[in-house]
């Protein structure tokens, strides 16, 4: 299990019982403020810890919902505008206006770590919205892979969204011309 400070400070009561458990190997420092009571962690559950109102988003989304092969050299990070700055060279942190933080998110298991995700509607819809900053042929396959699973999408959940975002019309339009 992983714990924060705060979390293995209640259970070991100060800091110094905590650098004595640490010797003990009772419980094993990760890095800065996490801890877990077995040595080697999935990463995925260290993520989800430092960072628990996070979601994953773009590329990463893509993958853990098996859209694209295209491991991700990043993982991406949803968080709210105005919540600090994740300074993490393995990740990319996209701010998302409060209105649209929470549209979309689920949570599903990957490598038996629950994470926070938008779902495969958000997604869709995200993958129109930026279109632009994709690169074709990955933009391509995504499409194709969405189009192969349209059936199983909830359709009514789609319009549902699209209307929270701006320029609801075009995002509709280009669904309709790509995906249906």
């Amino acid at each position: 299990m992983i714990y924060n400070h705060k979390e293995i400070k209640e259970k070991y009561k100060s800091d110094y019982q905590i650098r004595k458990a640490i010797q003990r190997e009772e419980i094993y420092k990760i890095e800065k403020n996490i801890y877990s009571d077995t040595k080697n962690v999935n990463y995925l559950e260290i993520l989800s810890k430092k960072y628990k109102n996070a979601i994953f988003t773009m590329d990463s989304a893509f993958y853990f919902h098996n859209l694209t092969d295209v491991i991700p050299t990043k993982l991406n990070l949803a968080t709210k505008r105005n919540a600090l700055r994740i300074k993490d060279d393995k990740i990319v942190q996209v701010f998302v206006s409060e209105k649209l933080f929470e549209i979309g998110k689920a949570q599903i298991d990957i490598e038996g770590v629950t994470v926070n995700i938008y779902d495969k509607e958000r997604m869709l819809i995200e993958l129109i919205r930026n279109k632009k900053q994709l690169a074709f042929d990955y933009y391509k396959e995504i499409i194709s892979n969405y189009r192969k699973i349209i059936n199983s999408l909830d359709i009514s959940k789609i319009e549902e969204y699209i209307e929270m975002f701006p320029h609801e019309e075009h995002i509709y339009e280009s669904l309709q011309r790509e995906v249906f």
